[in-house]
């Protein structure tokens, strides 16, 4: 089998769609090396005009847009290599955002998004759907029949599958921090792990809030892991004005993948109280890692995070208050901070298993070829 990815991703992105496009193709190319795989990183136009022939003129007898698109001449390429069957074509769709969230867009990105990957759902052969709930999504908006979608979970990176030892995982928090996250000569002091964009669909004020309501004499430190540009402004406005810094570090640095690994492993709490997601693959990242996990009642969350994290209903005017209950019940109950922690592991690691999700995604392609 000869298939072809649209590899952008896969080369220039380091965070969610180039992490998805990595652990794919690797995946494929370990677990099944009999085939060929094609990784095409061409420049903005051959990429969205042309490179459907490419991909047919070079022989593939499948094109797989890795990221929410297929190119725009992917129903001219079908034919165009010349065999006796035509090439099919599968798209991944990671959210349908820019249309849940559309105030997070700019007008013109919303459109441009909205007529390419809208189109590229129609008419891809097979559409692959990273959760349930991204497959809701993509039939109610886009139209697309349940029959030709497939709901195939995003893998996740194969070391969150190897435990780090917590002297390692120490050390590595240590050498970055230094004496912000260190408690005593052995430690690091407890802290609430939030991991991602600080955007207003993440709902991050909503946790600073929580915080808050902790009283001072058990507040933990919060460990905002991510960036942002404006919804970070208003955050950092409400840290200041309510005091709160010195219970809060934002942390933008964060490029050591093991570092990362080690703040899921360490944290007392992993939260993540976020209005809509795709997949949520910081929960499972923290679920791997043994660490409790309050999340969101809303789109894939509870998919991500399984029957045994504590979920809240981030519309309710209640959520910050329920959050904090949680933190604190986590922080004072250690039986069930290590009782929660086990279950989500096993949870995540067979819901997620990334050579099941790896040899998922080429039975897919076996079928859509017979």
């Amino acid at each position: 089998m000869k298939i072809g990815f649209d590899a952008k991703r896969y080369y220039h992105n380091n965070t969610g769609l180039g992490n998805y496009s990595r652990t794919l193709v690797n995946g494929l190319q370990r677990l099944f090396p009999g085939n060929d795989y094609l990784l095409y990183d061409e420049g903005t136009l051959p990429r969205v005009l042309s490179l459907g022939r490419k991909a047919a003129n070079d022989g593939c007898e499948l094109f797989h847009g890795l990221s929410n698109e297929l190119p725009m001449d992917i129903l001219r390429a079908k034919r165009c290599g010349g065999g006796a069957k035509e090439m099919m074509s599968v798209v991944t769709m990671h959210d349908i955002a820019w249309l849940t969230f559309p105030d997070m867009y700019h007008w013109a990105d919303r459109h441009i998004y909205d007529f390419k990957y809208g189109r590229s759902c129609r008419k891809a052969d097979r559409v692959v759907a990273i959760s349930e709930s991204t497959k809701r999504d993509i039939m109610r908006f886009y139209g697309v029949p349940e029959e030709r979608i497939e709901v195939i979970y995003q893998p996740v990176q194969d070391y969150y599958y190897t435990p780090m030892a917590e002297d390692e995982a120490v050390r590595l928090i240590k050498e970055h921090f230094g004496d912000a996250l260190s408690s005593g000569t052995e430690g690091v002091r407890p802290y609430v792990l939030y991991v991602g964009s600080v955007n207003s669909r993440k709902n991050l004020l909503a946790l600073v809030q929580a915080m808050e309501l902790i009283p001072a004499g058990n507040r933990p430190l919060l460990l905002v892991v991510g960036n942002g540009r404006e919804y970070r402004k208003k955050v950092e406005e409400y840290i200041d004005s309510h005091r709160l810094r010195q219970w809060v570090t934002i942390a933008t640095d964060i490029h050591n993948n093991r570092l990362l690994q080690a703040l899921y492993r360490q944290a007392v709490v992993f939260a993540y109280p976020s209005f809509y997601e795709g997949f949520g693959l910081p929960v499972v990242e923290a679920a791997l890692q043994r660490t409790p996990v309050i999340t969101t009642t809303v789109s894939s969350l509870p998919e991500a995070a399984g029957p045994d994290a504590f979920l809240v209903n981030p519309h309710d005017k209640d959520c910050p208050e329920i959050v904090a209950h949680h933190i604190d019940r986590l922080l004072s109950d250690t039986d069930l901070r290590l009782s929660m922690g086990g279950k989500l592991e096993d949870y995540a690691r067979k819901s997620f298993d990334p050579d099941g999700l790896t040899c998922q995604m080429m039975g897919m392609y076996e079928r859509l070829l017979m």
